[in-house]
């Protein structure tokens, strides 16, 4: 299933407008802070599919009954670029776990790349709903394979991923890679130019949430 938060006019438009501005995109903050909002409107909509119990709480005044989350999930986030959009998705489950991966792209002389695994930290996630943030899911290769080594793990009751800009090539590489997820979106791009770069995108969420990297 995908979800495209940008299907119905609300504040996700704007402050998906925002970061994809060139000259918005120069205070760095801004940018981060952007992010970090629709991370925490995608924990908001994610929360609505999640399961509930009653509990009995204790008011100053007497007691009530409430709903309220029966276990809170995993978060995961794939360094650098996701770490924004992670802390809007932990802003709102602030109680949960987390699951921290660290996957680049190592390019190549003549122009082609690889995805890169160095590291990853995670908590438990066997039968867990696991929530993994990266802010764009271009050509889809980071995610899967992200995805197939945290399965290593465990398997989850549900895979949610969230990203701020997708790609229709990234989704396709996702459906074909993965069984039982959910994409949370804030916007679909057509297209990827020659170096898998979503077109018209927002350039590179690492770069402009924490300076520009040198090249690997």
């Amino acid at each position: 299933m995908v979800i495209d938060l940008s299907k119905n006019n609300s504040l996700v438009n704007q402050f998906v407008a925002e970061i994809r501005d060139i000259n918005i995109q120069k205070d760095r903050l801004r940018f981060r802070r952007n992010i970090e909002r629709l991370g925490e409107i995608a924990a908001y909509e994610i929360s609505k599919t999640l399961d509930y119990q009653t509990r009995s709480i204790q008011t100053p005044l007497g007691k009530i009954d409430m709903e309220v989350l029966k276990e809170q999930p995993v978060l995961g986030t794939i360094l650098r670029a996701g770490l924004p959009l992670h802390n809007g998705l932990l802003n709102y489950f602030d109680q949960a776990d987390n699951a921290f991966i660290s996957a680049y792209r190592h390019h190549h002389e003549d122009g082609t790349f690889e995805i890169k695994l160095d590291y990853m930290a995670s908590a438990e996630i066997e039968n867990k709903i696991l929530i993994i943030a990266d802010p764009m899911l271009a050509s889809g290769h980071s995610m899967t394979q992200t995805l197939l080594e945290i399965f290593k793990l465990g398997k989850p009751k549900h895979t949610h991923i969230v990203t701020v800009i997708s790609s229709e090539a990234g989704i396709d590489k996702v459906r074909k890679s993965i069984d039982s997820f959910t994409i949370w979106t804030t916007a679909i791009d057509k297209e990827l130019n020659s170096m898998a770069y979503i077109v018209p995108g927002l350039g590179d969420a690492g770069d402009l949430s924490f300076g520009q990297k040198t090249q690997q």
